[in-house]
């Protein structure tokens, strides 16, 4: 038992460590308003453009991939709602004073990244019907990870949560 506790202080140090390096960044003006934008646009906006801009695009044909974003979108929410709730992990800018906030958070918790886990099962989905678009989609899916690091908001092992559990989701809802 007690292995398995170091190991798990040994994740936290590795977290806390990386997350402060990260936030290091936000620092500079420039670069913590950039990120701020990025995090915005991953709270929904750039994908709700996307999926208006795939109708107006491609009309009748991106019905399905545009449901398909939804649902898998709603069950997104449903699964990192529930996670949240459920680990209660604080946001590092509340458990380390060096760390700072960049952004008014959208809830209490940190596990999982919500944006993350959206922006790579969006992306996945999207990817899947339309791959002539991974060169926006890849390198936003990337940067709104990032964001949530430089701003102070999660913790590595959270963005790589919400990447895992976004890859699921949209990997299945492919395979359905």
């Amino acid at each position: 038992m007690s292995h398995r506790i170091y190991n798990l202080q040994r994740i936290q140090t590795w977290d806390e460590a990386w997350c402060l390096r990260f936030n290091r960044a936000s620092i500079n003006p420039l670069i913590r308003r950039a990120f701020r934008l990025i995090s915005r646009l991953g709270d929904g906006i750039f994908w709700y453009c996307l999926m208006v801009w795939l109708l107006v695009e491609f009309r009748a044909a991106a019905l399905l991939p545009v449901f398909h974003m939804a649902a898998a979108g709603l069950v997104c929410t449903v699964l990192y709602k529930w996670l949240k709730h459920k680990t209660h992990r604080p946001r590092p800018y509340n458990k380390n004073q060096g760390i700072s906030c960049g952004i008014a958070p959208l809830d209490q918790f940190s596990f999982p990244s919500g944006h993350t886990l959206h922006a790579v099962a969006f992306s996945v989905i999207a990817l899947a019907y339309y791959p002539a678009l991974a060169w926006l989609l890849l390198p936003f899916t990337a940067l709104v990870a990032v964001s949530r690091l430089v701003l102070g908001l999660h913790y590595p092992s959270d963005v790589l949560a919400g990447i895992v559990i976004g890859a699921v989701v949209s990997g299945l809802s492919l395979g359905l």
